[in-house]
């Protein structure tokens, strides 16, 4: 089942609980979480006691993504913190295989992210231990930015190999992505899908991941009130 994941980054950080509440109740079906440490990225966000409190309002899977350096120091933390799936960057774990088994040690499902100038290559021998791959579509550190069209080709080399090879990883995209280009997005391979400021600047979650979820030809998995 293809999913939408709304990216807390967008949201209305004066009226978190809330915010986390209302996109629920519109049927988004996972929440992304989006962990920046102004040195990988150009920004700073949020720490593991944020995801905690997310986690103490949330009712649907927490899509933990760490845009930071040495993200090894900082798996336990987050994982206890509530993280359902972990996803860290290929450029930032000369150590990756280590990184991936640490997350799933502590409880929490790996998932490992390409940058846009990253070949998809890179990850091949690690496929077969993830639960996840995220593609970037944007360059990573800030919310608001346009969809690159090259995230196209990864995302269908994905879909590929996952089918050829019989692997069961999720395809997840974050960058760009809103109700005019989902269809597109989700025709190329994607399975999960970021929505930031395409949700959070709406006038209705509710319309708006509706018809996402109707663009991807799937339903919510939290029915919509």
């Amino acid at each position: 089942m293809k999913r939408i994941a709304a990216s807390i980054l967008a949201a209305d950080f004066s009226r978190l609980g809330d915010e986390v509440r209302a996109v629920q109740d519109a049927g988004a079906d996972w929440l992304h979480v989006d962990v920046m440490d102004g040195h990988f990225v150009p920004n700073l966000t949020i720490g593991p006691p944020v995801v905690e409190a997310i986690r103490r309002v949330a009712t649907v899977p927490l899509d933990v993504h760490l845009m930071i350096t040495n993200p090894e120091r900082y798996i336990a933390d987050y994982a206890s913190a509530g993280a359902t799936y972990i996803s860290v960057h290929q450029e930032t774990c000369p150590h990756l295989h280590a990184v991936v088994q640490d997350i799933r040690r502590h409880g929490a499902q790996p998932s490992v992210v390409l940058n846009p100038a990253t070949p998809f290559a890179t990850l091949d021998s690690i496929l077969p231990d993830l639960d996840m791959i995220l593609v970037m579509s944007v360059n990573p550190g800030f919310g608001g930015q346009s969809f690159i069209g090259s995230a196209l080709d990864k995302l269908a080399t994905a879909a590929r190999v996952k089918r050829e090879r019989g692997l069961d990883f999720l395809i997840e995209v974050d960058g760009g992505v809103k109700t005019h280009n989902v269809g597109e997005v989700s025709a190329a391979g994607a399975e999960v899908f970021v929505v930031g400021t395409g949700i959070f600047e709406t006038p209705s979650y509710h319309h708006t991941i509706e018809e996402l979820h109707r663009r991807i030809g799937a339903q919510p998995a939290v029915a919509a009130s």
